[in-house]
């Protein structure tokens, strides 16, 4: 689905230009905080694929040293199993090819209790600007090319996370409203981002000025607040889940409960 190699130079034309930051630098933030309410020491942690050094900089005072692990184009892990006991991600999952391979990974990587805590763009991500290039390729190019990538929803992570063996996972839901003049500001960001199209099923003949500057009237018209700046949805999905351990909290055995939840649902019922 994802042109790894082109995500790669993508992100090296990014820092190039200058990136914009904003974004990473958020949840960076986020993710401070919440390995902050983890009452646990790390002592081998590793961020897994998160563009630029940011994430590392903000848990430094948390963990130290943050060991940067790149997955590469063959989306493999190059980590021994057992060999930390925290994986981070930050805006980085949302671009892998065989997301369940890589969770499993990583799994594997954890020594048991080990976290895996990481965040990545949602399907509501860049809803507007979807919506604004498929009704200008509709209008005027006989057809919709693939432009903004898909992402998995809330639950399907929440399973993936269970099918790659985690325990005790927990998927929760951030949504950010960016605002720009048009919707050509947003494009030159999503580039600072190194986050514009690696769709391998992308269009690859040069986008056409009408359609562009279609697109950029439709997202104006359909998505502007009423001081004529356009909105820009960020979703992002965070993931929080532990490698298995004895230690942890195990669900009861079906059956075993010793009291009726009926029964005590009659119980509450007014006479």
């Amino acid at each position: 689905m994802f042109d790894r190699a082109l995500l790669a130079a993508r992100q090296r034309r990014a820092r190039a230009l200058g990136p914009a930051t904003f974004l990473l630098d958020r949840v960076a933030e986020e993710m401070a905080e919440r390995l902050h309410a983890v009452l646990r020491d790390f002592s081998a942690a590793a961020d897994i694929a998160t563009p630029g050094d940011e994430l590392r900089a903000a848990l430094q005072d948390r963990l130290g040293e943050v060991a940067a692990i790149d997955l590469g184009a063959d989306e493999r892990l190059p980590l021994a199993e057992g060999a930390i006991d925290l994986a981070v991600s930050a805006l980085a999952l949302q671009f892998v090819n065989d997301l369940p391979g890589v969770l499993a990974q990583i799994r594997r990587a954890l020594k048991p209790d080990g976290l895996l805590l990481a965040v990545l763009t949602g399907g509501d991500t860049l809803t507007e600007l979807r919506h604004a290039f498929a009704t200008a390729e509709s209008e005027l190019d006989g057809g919709v090319s693939p432009r903004v990538a898909p992402a998995a929803d809330l639950r399907d992570l929440g399973a993936l996370l269970q099918r790659a063996g985690f325990a005790l996972p927990v998927t929760d839901v951030d949504r950010i409203v960016v605002r720009y003049d048009n919707a050509l500001a947003l494009m030159q960001d999503l580039r600072r981002m190194g986050a514009t199209n690696v769709l391998v099923e992308r269009r690859r003949t040069p986008l056409r000025r009408a359609t562009l500057l279609r697109m950029v009237e439709i997202y104006g018209e359909r998505f502007a607040d009423p001081d004529g700046r356009i909105r820009a949805t960020f979703e992002l999905v965070w993931l929080s889940a532990w490698s298995p351990h004895e230690s942890q909290q195990q669900p009861l055995k079906p059956g075993s409960a010793k009291a009726s939840l009926a029964d005590a649902v009659k119980r509450m019922m007014p006479k």
